[in-house]
């Protein structure tokens, strides 16, 4: 799966070092990084799309002629190149995870690649390379030369010459997603939301005036003067004076803002003329209720400037579990997936590709650093279907191993199964005939309607044999259900541009094998759509329940699409078994 990169990285080297007086900070990322830390909702969309790169896995490709891209063999240059990459697997991670924060926020970041011998870092071997992830705010610009902080230690990053690239010196990259008006600034979805966030800090700072004023939030008290409280214990016949009384609950509350004394109005004592009883005077405002919803206007208009679906941020409320998993894949494809080009490409051509250059390695310009999001994407518990296609033989052991969540190193032993098959033996032997059971293998305990055996009570149409023609009817009515949905699979993104000239020459009822199919996307684009169009004429024929054959047919065409799995005519009697014990009102 290809995309048009519109990323953009760049190597320091001599004839850049006067160009970097715009790159290095740009004003807004320094208040984009302090609303990062001021603004909870910043925060959990620039962790969320960190969170999310640092799932996935890099490795190295190269570019066919159609435009897809290929994995290196493990003894290519290139695959040693990527497998170096900060370290490894952690390493990168830990990179991926930084510029998920960086990319969203400031829109840029560095990287500075040491040789270890220099640094001697314990987690990289001595003759490896030290990698670090920089904000823009730990790079800058002094006296023409780069200056990176490392460590709060300001430390000189010597340029770099294009002509002779040196492997072993020290390397910094400049990555950013370039701004579409001046390509060498930096754009970030928080850029274009510094003006609304700044609104929601003040909304922020009004509510909580509001929450702490007693004056709003408890009014006045007005009491009729000359009021006196009963004396307390202890004062003998003296009065107790009830400003005096209040007034200590009110500095109370102001010492221990959590006690009950918060709760107490001001007080204010007026002449006895001017009032007969006690009353409260309240000071709401119109802008109580208002700052709100106004701050949750806000953060809504943040929440759909953002790359990701903004239901993530706002809470999916009654999603269903289909819903949730578009979200998922949407914030996959139209966040994380546009990021992680953007590192791959700052890898590629400012990394990888000089390196396989200065080697003379040949096609050196095809391959690249690419990434790979399998571990992104939620599937679906196949658990049921995988035992179900186990059962009918259709995948292995091992697939079933896969499919239901155990290792490899679950697998029973030789010596295991062989005592699992002698104790099937023995309970077979141990059976009695005429106790009701037929000798053999121990049957599990099933409800009556989902035995496949046939027990003597059923009535005459049940349990009734399949006839071929009926057979071969629902195979034809599956395999033509199958190969629609593998052409209309040909027109969605499921399928990439790139990957269609390949996709045309398979089956179009195997197609569905080849490409990634999740459950959701086969009523998304309507895959099975007029494919049952002629099972009442079928069910007709054979005195079957449409609606059972119907339901019957639907699911498991369903299943075969999201397990990837071919159809098989010898699974048909058991998909439409359940409908031949069902009779057709006259």
């Amino acid at each position: 799966m290809t995309r048009q990169l519109t990323a953009a990285a760049s190597r320091y080297v001599d004839r850049k070092v006067r160009t970097l007086k715009a790159t290095t900070d740009q004003g807004w990322q320094t208040r984009a990084w302090q609303l990062y830390h001021q603004v909870p909702e910043v925060r959990f969309a620039a962790t969320y799309e960190a969170n999310g790169m640092a799932a996935a896995t890099l490795y190295a490709g190269r570019r066919a002629d159609d435009g897809t891209i290929e994995p290196a063999p493990n003894n290519h240059r290139a695959a040693d190149i990527v497998a170096q990459i900060a370290g490894g697997p952690d390493g990168q991670s830990k990179l991926l995870s930084a510029f998920g924060k960086h990319l969203t926020v400031a829109g840029e970041g560095w990287v500075l690649v040491r040789p270890n011998s220099e640094v001697l870092s314990p987690d990289v071997p001595e003759d490896g390379h030290d990698w670090r992830v920089l904000s823009t705010r730990e790079v800058s610009q002094k006296s023409g030369k780069l200056i990176a902080e490392i460590d709060g230690e300001d430390i000189e990053v010597p340029a770099g010459d294009e002509e002779t690239l040196d492997p072993d010196s020290p390397v910094a990259l400049r990555v950013w997603e370039p701004d579409p008006e001046h390509f060498v600034e930096a754009d970030s979805p928080v850029r274009a939301s510094i003006d609304l966030l700044e609104e929601l800090l003040l909304l922020n700072a009004a509510v909580k005036a509001i929450a702490r004023s007693r004056l709003t939030g408890r009014g006045i008290l007005l009491v009729p003067k000359g009021v006196r409280f009963p004396t307390r214990p202890g004062q003998g016949d003296a009065e107790d004076d009830l400003i005096e009384l209040l007034m200590m609950i009110a500095e109370t509350a102001i010492r221990e803002p959590e006690s009950a004394a918060a709760t107490v109005p001001i007080v204010l004592e007026v002449p006895p003329e001017s009032i007969s009883d006690f009353k409260l005077l309240t000071f709401e405002s119109n802008f109580d209720d208002l700052a709100l919803k106004l701050r949750e206007e806000a953060i809504k208009r943040f929440a759909t400037g953002l790359e990701i679906p903004a239901e993530l941020l706002l809470g999916m409320g009654d999603t269903n579990h289909w819903g949730a998993w578009m979200l998922t894949s949407e914030a996959i494809r139209m966040g994380i997936e546009p990021k992680l080009q953007t590192v791959c490409h700052a890898l590629t051509q400012q990394w990888m590709r000089p390196l396989l250059q200065a080697e003379k390695v040949e096609d050196w310009h095809r391959w690249l650093v690419w990434y790979d999001t399998a571990n992104l994407r939620v599937r679906t518990n196949r658990s049921e279907t995988a035992l179900q296609a186990f059962d009918r033989g259709v995948i292995s052991s091992a697939a079933l191993r896969r499919e239901t969540g155990f290792e490899e190193s679950d697998a029973p032993t030789a010596e295991e199964e062989a005592a699992r098959k002698k104790q099937q033996q023995d309970n077979g032997q141990d059976q009695q005939p005429g106790d009701g059971q037929d000798q053999g293998p121990a049957k599990p305990d099933l409800p009556v309607d989902e035995t496949q055996e046939e027990p003597d009570t059923l009535p005459a149409s049940a349990g009734r044999p399949l006839g071929e023609g009926l057979v071969a009817a629902a195979d034809g009515l599956i395999w033509a259900a199958l190969s629609s949905a593998g052409d209309k699979l040909l027109r969605t993104p499921i399928c990439p541009r790139s990957e269609r000239a390949r996709a045309r020459e398979i089956e179009a009822a195997a197609l569905h094998t080849e490409l990634k199919v999740e459950p959701g996307q086969v009523e998304q684009y309507r895959l099975l759509e007029g494919a049952w169009n002629r099972v009442p004429e079928i069910a007709k024929r054979y005195g079957l329940s449409s609606d059972c054959l119907t339901a019957s047919l639907d699911s498991y065409a369903r299943e075969l699409i999201a397990a990837g799995i071919c159809h098989s005519y010898a699974v048909v009697p058991a998909v439409i078994g359940s409908c031949a014990s069902l009779e057709v009102a006259a």
